[in-house]
C-alpha cells in the first residue's frame, strides 16, 4: 500500500465511485469512507417513501457493505475538518486520517438555523435520514390519535411541493391539514405547465399555498409568521440550501459555503482535493442543487482520483443545461418537466419508479467477490477440503479450537515457581504481588475491518476483559503490532493510528501503554499482554447453586463479521457489533466485581463455551432464556452464517439441551471482545440490572445456576 484515498461523505457520487472501485481496485491504493451513518438515503426515492410506497429500507443504501465490495475501510465518525498542511481530515474522538488525495460528498442540509424556534420545533428535509426517522415517528402518532395532522411547509419548490402531495397520500385517511408558506413566488423555478400541473394537484389536495409569507418564528405546535398564526404539529424546512458549517472552514476557496471546483471536479487551491454533489460549487458551469449532477459526476470523479493517485491525464466534467425531472405527485403519479413540457400521469411514476429501482439494484445486486481457489495439479492430500472451507474469519473468529487448545494447556507442567498462585486455565494468570495478586493475560487476532485505529481499540479492551473478569484494575500493557508491507509514510500513518488508539484506551482503563514490538507481515494483527493488580480474586469456580447469570453485551458478533467478510451483513448490523465490541466493560467490571461469585469475559469460545468453565469446575448445570443479541445477528444465523470457528465449538453440542435451531447456534458463535458473563446472588439482580442500564450496557438476567451435571438447558 503506497497511496491514501480519503471520501468523505456517502452521497451519491461516492457511493457510485466506491462501486465501480470494486470492479477494478487500483492497486497500492488504500480507500478510506469517513461517513457517520452505516447507510445513506437516496434522494429520487424519499418522496416514494414519505407518501407509503417504500419502505424505510428501501430508502437506503448500505455503505458499510458497499465499502466491504470496493475494498474500503470505514470510519463511522462525521468529519469535522481538515488540516491542510498536514494533510489530513479531522474526526471527533478518535487520531486524524491521513490523505494523499480526498473528495467530498456531504451533501448539504435545508436548516434556517437563523429563525426562531426552526432547531427545536422543525424538521429539515435535509439530511434526509433524520427527517425520514422524524416522519415515522410523526405518522405513528398520528395514527394513534396522540397528535393532529396538520402540517407547515416552508418553501414551496418543487422539493416542498413534492413532499407535501407525499405528505398528503400518507396521511389521507386522517384529515390532514398542510400548508405551503413561499416568501416570494412559489415554484418559480419549474416550467410554466410543470407548475399549473403542481398548483392544480395541490389545489386537488386540499393543500394550501401562501406566497410572499415571511416565517418569523416557530413554535411547538403552529408557525408565527407576519401574517398570523399557522396550527402545525409537523413543520418541515425545504427552503434553500445550505452547506455544512465545517466544509466553509476547512481553508479550501467557497462560494457561500461550497467548496469551489473547476472542470476537473478538483479544488483550484490543492488538485489533490476533489468535491462533488450538492456540496460542490462548480466554478466552470454553476448549476443548482440536484442529485442528477452528482450521479453524472461520479464516472469522471472515479475517473481522476485515480488519475490523481496513479499520474494519468485528467477528464473534464461537462453537465447538461437541463435535464429531465420526475416529480411525484403523492398518489402513484408523476408529472415531468422536460423542456417546457409537462405530461403527467400513472405512466411517468412507473418510469421514475423504474429509474429509481434500476438505481438501487446497482447496490443491492453486487457482483461476487472474486475468491481464488485454484488447485495445483500436485498437492498433498486434504489441500483440496482445506481451500474449499469457508475463509478463516478475523477477530476472535480466527481462534484456535477450544478441544485442541485444552489438549495442549492439560500437558503443561505445573508452575514451579512459588509466586504463580494459578497459571494457564482461568481468564489470566495469577502471580503473588506484595500482599495482593497481579494478572497477566496476552490476546491478540487478525484484523476483521481495515480501520486500524478501531481494531486497536477492540483489541484493546478484548485484552483487558480478562483482566476484569477476574476482578482485577488494568495496569500495564505491552503491543505486538504486525503491517502489512507498506510504503513509509503509510507505515507511520497507520502506526499513528494504532499508538493513539491503544494510548487513549488504556489510560481511560487506568493502565498505561509502556511498549511492545512491531514487525511486518502478510496483514494486519493487534494484540496486547496486559498485566493487573487485584485483591480479591474471582475465579471460575467461585459459581453456587442459585446463582443468576448476567451478561452484560449482547452475542452475534462471529456471525454477523462471518457474513460482513462476504459483503452480506447489512450495514446498521455490523455497525451495531462495532458499538458493542467498542464498549469498554470497565465500569460494568466495576458494578459486578463486589458481587460475583464467578465471571468470565465471553470471547472466542462463545457464551455456551465460556460458561462451561464455570459449570465444569462447580459441578453446576444452567437453564438459559432470553439471551440478548446483536440486531441482525438472528437474521444472519437462519441465513446460514457462521464464523469459521462456529464447528469447533459446538464439539460439546450434545450438553447444550434445547430445539436445534439458529438461536442455539449463536450460543457457540465466537464473540469479539464480548461482554461480562456473572454468577451473582439472585437477590442482587435488580439492582445490578439498574446499575448496568445506567450505565450504557445492554444487559440481561440470562439465566438460573443449579446442582447437577454440566449441561445447558434453553427455556
Amino acid at each position: 500500500m503506497t497511496r491514501d484515498l480519503i471520501l468523505i461523505g456517502g452521497g451519491h457520487a461516492h457511493a457510485l465511485v466506491l462501486r465501480k472501485w470494486g470492479m477494478s481496485p487500483l492497486p497500492g491504493v488504500r480507500v478510506t469512507l469517513i461517513t457517520p451513518e452505516p447507510t445513506a438515503p437516496y434522494t429520487g426515492m424519499l418522496p416514494g417513501h414519505v407518501a407509503g410506497h417504500y419502505s424505510r429500507d428501501a430508502l437506503d443504501i448500505d455503505l458499510m457493505r458497499l465499502a466491504r465490495f470496493a475494498g474500503a475501510r470505514v470510519v463511522l465518525k462525521p468529519a469535522t475538518g481538515l488540516d491542510l498542511n498536514a494533510r489530513q481530515v479531522i474526526v471527533p474522538d478518535r487520531a486524524p486520517v491521513a490523505f494523499d488525495a480526498l473528495s467530498i460528498n456531504v451533501g448539504i442540509r435545508s436548516t434556517l438555523p437563523d429563525l426562531p424556534g426552526f432547531a427545536e420545533h422543525a424538521i429539515p428535509a435535509k439530511p434526509l435520514g433524520l427527517f425520514a426517522d422524524r416522519w415515522a415517528r410523526f405518522v405513528e402518532a398520528v395514527e394513534k390519535g396522540e397528535v393532529e395532522a396538520r402540517i407547515a411547509v416552508i418553501g414551496c419548490g418543487v422539493a416542498g411541493a413534492e413532499l407535501a402531495l407525499s405528505m398528503h397520500h400518507r396521511l389521507r385517511d386522517h384529515a390532514p391539514e398542510i400548508v405551503i408558506l413561499e416568501a416570494e413566488d412559489a415554484l418559480k423555478h419549474a416550467s410554466p405547465r410543470a407548475r399549473a400541473a403542481l398548483e392544480r394537484n395541490l389545489r386537488d389536495a386540499g393543500i394550501t399555498i401562501r406566497e410572499g409569507v415571511q416565517v418569523t418564528r416557530i413554535a411547538a405546535d403552529h408557525v408565527e409568521t407576519q401574517a398570523g398564526d399557522i396550527p402545525s404539529n409537523f413543520t418541515v424546512g425545504a427552503a434553500g440550501a445550505t452547506p455544512l458549517p465545517w466544509v466553509a472552514r476547512t481553508g479550501l476557496p467557497v462560494t457561500d459555503g461550497f467548496i469551489e471546483v473547476g472542470e476537473h471536479l478538483n479544488s483550484p487551491a490543492d488538485p489533490t482535493i476533489f468535491a462533488g454533489g450538492d456540496c460542490a460549487h462548480m466554478l466552470h458551469a454553476p448549476r443548482e442543487k440536484a442529485g442528477v449532477f452528482a450521479v453524472r459526476q461520479a464516472p469522471i470523479l472515479h475517473h481522476n482520483l485515480r488519475a490523481t493517485l496513479s499520474g494519468k491525464r485528467l477528464k473534464a466534467y461537462k453537465p447538461q443545461r437541463d435535464y429531465l425531472k420526475l416529480v411525484s405527485l403523492g398518489t402513484k403519479d408523476a408529472v415531468a418537466d422536460w423542456h417546457g413540457l409537462a405530461p403527467s400521469g400513472s405512466l411517468l411514476w412507473r418510469w421514475k419508479d423504474h429509474i429509481d429501482s434500476k438505481f438501487m439494484r446497482k447496490f443491492d445486486d453486487l457482483p461476487a467477490m472474486n475468491q481464488s481457489n485454484d488447485i495445483p495439479a500436485e498437492a498433498a492430500d486434504g489441500l483440496a477440503e482445506m481451500i474449499a472451507a469457508q475463509p478463516m474469519c478475523g477477530g476472535c473468529g480466527a481462534k484456535v479450537g477450544a478441544a485442541t487448545l485444552r489438549r495442549q494447556i492439560d500437558d503443561l507442567p505445573a508452575p514451579h515457581r512459588p509466586d504463580i498462585a494459578e497459571g494457564a486455565g482461568d481468564d489470566a494468570a495469577l502471580l503473588i504481588h506484595g500482599a495482593g495478586f497481579q494478572t497477566f493475560t496476552t490476546d491478540h487476532f487478525r484484523a476483521f475491518i481495515d480501520d486500524p485505529w478501531l481494531l486497536t481499540r477492540i483489541a484493546v479492551l478484548h485484552a483487558l476483559g480478562d483482566v476484569w473478569a477476574m476482578g482485577g484494575q488494568p495496569q500495564a500493557a505491552l503491543s505486538q503490532i504486525i503491517l502489512p508491507r507498506m510504503a513509509e509514510k503509510a507505515q507511520a500513518d497507520t502506526l499513528r493510528e494504532i499508538m493513539d488508539a491503544a494510548s487513549t484506551t488504556l489510560r481511560d482503563a487506568g493502565a498505561d501503554l509502556v511498549g511492545g514490538h512491531t514487525s511486518l507481515g502478510a496483514e494486519l494483527t493487534v494484540g496486547f499482554s496486559v498485566t493487573g493488580l487485584v485483591e480479591r480474586p474471582i475465579r471460575l469456580s467461585g459459581a453456587q447453586a442459585g446463582d443468576a447469570l448476567i451478561l452484560t453485551k449482547p452475542i452475534g458478533t462471529g456471525t454477523i463479521l462471518a457474513a460482513d467478510m462476504q459483503a452480506q451483513a447489512p450495514g446498521h448490523s455490523v455497525a451495531a457489533a462495532l458499538t458493542s465490541m467498542s464498549l469498554s466493560s470497565a465500569r460494568a467490571a466495576a458494578i459486578l466485581s463486589p458481587l460475583a461469585h464467578a465471571m468470565t469475559d465471553v470471547t472466542g469460545f462463545g457464551l455456551a463455551g465460556h460458561l462451561f468453565g464455570i459449570l465444569d469446575l462447580c459441578s453446576l448445570s444452567a437453564d438459559l432464556h432470553e439471551i440478548p443479541l446483536i440486531n441482525g445477528a438472528l437474521a444472519l444465523a437462519e441465513a446460514g452464517h457462521r464464523s469459521s470457528l462456529f464447528t469447533q465449538n459446538t464439539m460439546r453440542i450434545a450438553d447444550v439441551i434445547g430445539p436445534a435451531g439458529p438461536l442455539k447456534d449463536l450460543l457457540f458463535d465466537p464473540q469479539t471482545s464480548g461482554g461480562l458473563l456473572a454468577a451473582i446472588a439472585p437477590g442482587d439482580v435488580s439492582a445490578t440490572l439498574s446499575a448496568l442500564m445506567d450505565s450504557g450496557y445492554t444487559a440481561a438476567h440470562i439465566g438460573t445456576l443449579s446442582d447437577g451435571p454440566a449441561r445447558i438447558r434453553i427455556g
